[in-house]
């Protein structure tokens, strides 16, 4: 049987939070997907793709509630929808539910509270980003925002995730303070979606962030070895950023 290899959210969640994030090691899929990819929609055999869910599901209490994921901004309650619903985050208060976003250089947020009694997954691709998924997810959570911990997961980092005036401007045009992400590339623009995350969740009071870029050499593009990367690669898979509360 294949070896999963996962990265375990390094954050001072409470016990019974559980989190997963997977690399792209450790599955049955042949190159360019090679070799855990987990993403049913990019091209790669599905029966490869049956396999390294069931691979993964050995290590879960249930089947991730999977989305599909638009780039925008809705959240759902993993405990009451059904798969492939049209959405970028989710969350639950029930026990042994599976929350998760795929990702290949977008940036996955997975959220708690300090006592246990929800989390969320969220996939915030710059669009998303830039349009708020992050705040509609912690918005949904009815706990006092200042209890809420964030554990941000591999996404294409500061010195590879180039852009043009346009994005740029985006961001800016939603939070001034978002012009502290970027530096001038040429006539091209570094953006650090970390940052903007960081900036995004401290204005709704969430200020206790771990994972990124800062504290985790998380970066998808330039970590061939561990990352699935769309930018680099164009076709290639997904992975999976997963959380759930313990029975």
């Amino acid at each position: 049987m294949p070896q999963l290899n996962f990265i375990i959210p390094n954050w001072p969640a409470p016990a019974n939070v559980k989190a997963l994030q997977t690399t792209r090691i450790g599955g049955v899929s042949h190159a360019p997907y090679a070799s855990l990819n987990l993403g049913a929609h990019v091209n790669d055999d599905p029966i490869a793709v049956a396999k390294n869910r069931q691979l993964l599901s050995l290590y879960l209490p249930s089947e991730p509630v999977w989305v599909n994921q638009v780039h925008g901004v809705e959240v759902i309650d993993a405990a009451k929808s059904s798969c492939l619903q049209n959405a970028d985050a989710s969350f639950t208060t029930k026990p042994n539910v599976v929350c998760v976003t795929m990702t290949a250089d977008c940036l996955p947020v997975l959220l708690c509270d300090k006592s246990g009694s929800v989390v969320a997954a969220v996939h915030a691709g710059w669009r998303g980003l830039c349009d708020g998924a992050i705040e509609a997810a912690v918005n949904k959570l009815a706990v006092d925002k200042r209890e809420i911990l964030a554990w941000l997961g591999p996404a294409i980092g500061p010195k590879a995730f180039e852009v043009g005036d346009e994005v740029r401007e985006q961001f800016i045009a939603k939070d001034a303070q978002a012009e502290t992400a970027f530096k001038a590339n040429g006539n091209k623009w570094l953006g650090d979606i970390y940052t903007i995350a960081r900036q995004r969740l401290n204005n709704l009071s969430v200020t206790q962030i771990y994972g990124g870029s800062i504290n985790e050499n998380f970066c998808t593009y330039t970590d061939e070895a561990r990352f699935f990367s769309f930018r680099r690669d164009n076709a290639t898979g997904r992975m999976a950023s997963l959380i759930w509360l313990a029975s």
